[in-house]
């Protein structure tokens, strides 16, 4: 069962609304995805506070809304992307608001893997990639992993890298073995809406620390350390998701410095650590003895692949992870796991990434041409953009007009460390995933129209 909760804490209307909003919203922001079981509805209904019948109402919505779909006494699970609603599916592949690769790089991943499927299978070791495997992932798997990330310049071997279904299983073993309830971590204004789930399921606190233009300030870090009770800090240096700010190398040193310095437990989440030409050290290069760095291949390649390798600190603290994977999702996907190490050993990996870099690239360049310079932020390899939307427009409505629209954009709300009632001015637009180019520059510009000098103040939505 997933450790989803709604927050409906500031909502305003019906009660059974902003639950089926709040489930919309972590399914587009991804702390949701299909085939995770919803908690049992009495349960809800006294985790919240609420009668059952408003929450049997909010599952009715969302199961209206094609958002998820009953099995009896299994449950409720969300919906998977082939079986969702043609209004917010099929025809409208973009709409899960999910920031994944672009899809628009003729084919090549679906033939690189339908190769390596079929070398793989007529092998002398065709049955072991349809096998159970140890959890943490198998030695070539393992080894594959460790070669990428010591080429980063990360100190590990293959008993110190560990190969996790997908970034959010490697996050919640971390939070599983180094983390109990009290505990706080450092994290920026926005995070990722999947280390916010796993804070409120762990108990852990999230402290806030002032950021800039360069990413997290390491004066305000430190200040926050000095009084001790900071266990750790949460960090995404590349492209920041949702912000897109990437650490300048000297930024990565200072805050390095403060880690070091307080103890600091570091969880690098380098999800796009791959995709600039020429990748900036990561943070765990500088404190290896006290950072769990993720390397995630479905942020960069495709998320249908569900794998991220984690790298620990040590031995010990790898295989204590590798029984918490067991816990949760018992291995990495097996066949994806061979396919993604025959290509990390063909050197196909790299070139694979080559490909989303450079549709990622015209992709944003259709950005700049619909969006006006000092609208947005964005990083010219990646697939998502920070837009600021003007003080009377709540971003909520922008958000909902571009998602009618097939263009993924998810309020600032939905990253937010600390709940606020005022209403969010910034939301995170996605460019990549399945949505097309024509159907991107379409929605472009309705964005543009929406927060530009001319735009209406009022968002009427259909």
């Amino acid at each position: 069962m997933t450790d989803w909760t709604p927050d409906i804490n500031t909502a305003s209307g019906p009660k059974y609304l902003a639950i089926a909003q709040s489930l919309a919203d972590a399914i587009e922001a991804g702390a949701l995805t299909p085939g995770d079981r919803l908690p049992p509805q009495r349960a809800l209904a006294d985790m919240l506070g609420l009668d059952l019948t408003t929450v049997t109402r909010a599952y009715g919505e969302a199961q209206r809304l094609g958002l998820i779909e009953g099995s009896g006494r299994r449950g409720s699970y969300v919906k998977a992307r082939d079986k969702v609603a043609p209004s917010i599916s099929a025809d409208d592949p973009g709409d899960t608001g999910m920031n994944a690769p672009p899809e628009g790089f003729g084919g090549t991943l679906a033939q690189a893997f339908r190769d390596s499927v079929a070398g793989l299978l007529g092998a002398d070791m065709a049955a072991a990639p349809l096998q159970y495997q140890r959890s943490g992932g198998a030695p070539s798997a393992r080894r594959a992993g460790a070669e990428l990330l010591m080429s980063r310049g990360i100190a590990c071997s293959e008993d110190t890298v560990l190969l996790a279904a997908g970034g959010q299983n490697a996050l919640h073993a971390i939070f599983s073995a180094q983390f109990k309830s009290g505990d706080r971590l450092a994290v920026c204004a926005h995070a990722y809406p999947g280390l916010l789930a796993l804070a409120r399921r762990f108990g852990v606190t999230l402290q806030v620390i002032a950021s800039d233009a360069d990413g997290m300030d390491p004066a305000s870090l430190d200040q926050a350390c000095a009084g001790g009770g900071v266990r750790g800090v949460y960090l995404v240096p590349t492209n920041d998701n949702p912000t897109t700010i990437t650490m300048p190398n000297a930024r990565r040193q200072a805050v390095a410095a403060v880690i070091e310095k307080h103890d600091l437990l570091l969880i690098e989440d380098d999800a796009y650590g791959w995709l600039p030409d020429h990748p900036l050290p990561p943070i765990t290069s500088y404190v290896p003895d006290q950072s769990w760095h993720i390397a995630s291949v479905s942020k960069v390649l495709t998320p249908g692949l569900r794998l991220a390798w984690l790298r620990a600190p040590n031995v010990a603290g790898a295989w204590r992870l590798a029984a918490d994977m067991h816990e949760t999702a018992i291995m990495a996907p097996p066949l994806n796991a061979a396919v993604v190490t025959d290509w990390v050993r063909g050197g196909l990996f790299h070139k694979l990434i080559d490909e989303v870099r450079s549709e990622a690239r015209l992709r944003q360049d259709i950005v700049r041409e619909s969006l006006s310079s000092g609208s947005f932020r964005a990083q010219d390899y990646g697939y998502h953009l920070w837009v600021e939307v003007p003080e009377d427009l709540d971003a909520r409505h922008v958000c909902d007009a571009l998602r009618q629209h097939g263009l993924p954009a998810i309020p600032a709300d939905a990253f937010a460390a600390e709940k606020s009632s005022s209403r969010p001015a910034a939301m995170r637009v996605s460019v990549g995933g399945a949505i097309g180019r024509d159907q991107l520059r379409r929605g472009l510009n309705l964005l543009a129209a929406l927060i530009g000098p001319q735009a209406p103040r009022k968002i009427n939505l259909v």
